[in-house]
């Protein structure tokens, strides 16, 4: 994809996403992931923390889910902070899901890239963002500050 290209389609998820479903999400300040959720809580968006080992706990105020088909919720966004071979994983648990619970993009952090779970959440009709950091693309893209 041209860089303008996936430069339209980040800044149309930035500006139109507004629960996003984080799987990875840290209980521990240091980690990456708390600080993304914080910093998109800060922005608006309802960030859902999934994460097995901290289940029925909160993370940053909210409820900490053992996987995606246990969100309640309809969440836009799955955002994944586990490592790229999870991200495959978690890409076949959300394509079930995607239509029942509004789920219109996959993005994978910084550092993780699937191309083959890319490929199935394109097939399946979703917008896939690989190897970004959304706390670095919110400044750089979003013209519509939270």
């Amino acid at each position: 994809m041209e860089p303008d290209t996936q430069d339209t389609m980040i800044r149309d998820i930035l500006e139109n996403t507004k629960t996003i479903a984080m799987v990875g999400a840290s209980a521990k300040p240091d980690r990456p992931s708390h600080g993304v959720m914080a910093f998109l809580q800060s922005k608006g968006y309802r960030v859902i923390p999934v994460n097995p080992t901290v289940k029925g706990q909160t993370i940053l105020g909210k409820r900490v889910y053992a996987s995606l088909s246990e969100v309640p919720e309809n969440f836009e966004m799955v955002d994944i902070f586990r490592n790229s071979e999870a991200a495959g994983d978690i890409v076949k648990e959300a394509l079930p899901l995607a239509e029942d619970k509004g789920l219109k993009t996959v993005w994978m952090q910084l550092g993780v890239r699937n191309d083959a779970a890319a490929e199935q959440a394109v097939s399946a009709g979703l917008r896939v963002i690989m190897n970004r950091f959304p706390k670095i693309e919110y400044p750089r893209l979003a013209t519509e500050y939270r």
